[in-house]
């Protein structure tokens, strides 16, 4: 039993385990915002064009009422919770990225070259086609040194 806690201790104290936690609480707070800024701002503006809180639209089908309006809300609050979440991604991918503009990778040295007679590709160091058996004329500056 000692040993199963010790395990799920570890777990649950591991970077990425916090790292979620951590996330999650921000999101239902961020969450919380957003719903505010929704239903205390957007929606009585929107409101206005309907006369009434837009939440409060609704309609009836056999007195079972249908709220629309709470749907427009909750699709509402979904795509400025989406475009707020895509500007972050956005800015994070902008800031990491401004690290990496300086470091230019320099081109590598080829590893493969084609043999003249056959065109088959081989390795640069290779001095006879492994294709056509044919040999190749080796310069002297590929020449492994010794």
């Amino acid at each position: 039993m000692k040993k199963f806690l010790q395990e799920f201790k570890d777990f649950a104290l591991r970077g990425n385990v916090m790292d979620l936690a951590i996330g999650v609480i921000i999101g239902a707070a961020f969450q919380a915002i957003i719903n505010s800024l929704v239903k205390d701002i957007i929606s009585p503006l929107i409101g206005l064009i309907a006369n009434t809180d837009l939440s409060a639209l609704q309609f009836s089908i056999l007195d079972v009422p249908i709220r629309y309006g709470s749907f427009l809300t909750a699709v509402i609050n979904f795509v400025i919770m989406a475009f707020a979440i895509f500007l972050l991604i956005k800015t994070m991918n902008m800031i990491a990225s401004l690290g990496k503009k300086g470091k230019e990778k320099e081109p590598e040295e080829p590893t493969t070259k084609t043999c003249p007679y056959c065109m088959g590709e081989m390795d640069i160091k290779a001095t006879r086609c492994p294709h056509c058996t044919s040999e190749l004329a080796v310069l002297t500056s590929e020449m492994p040194e010794e």
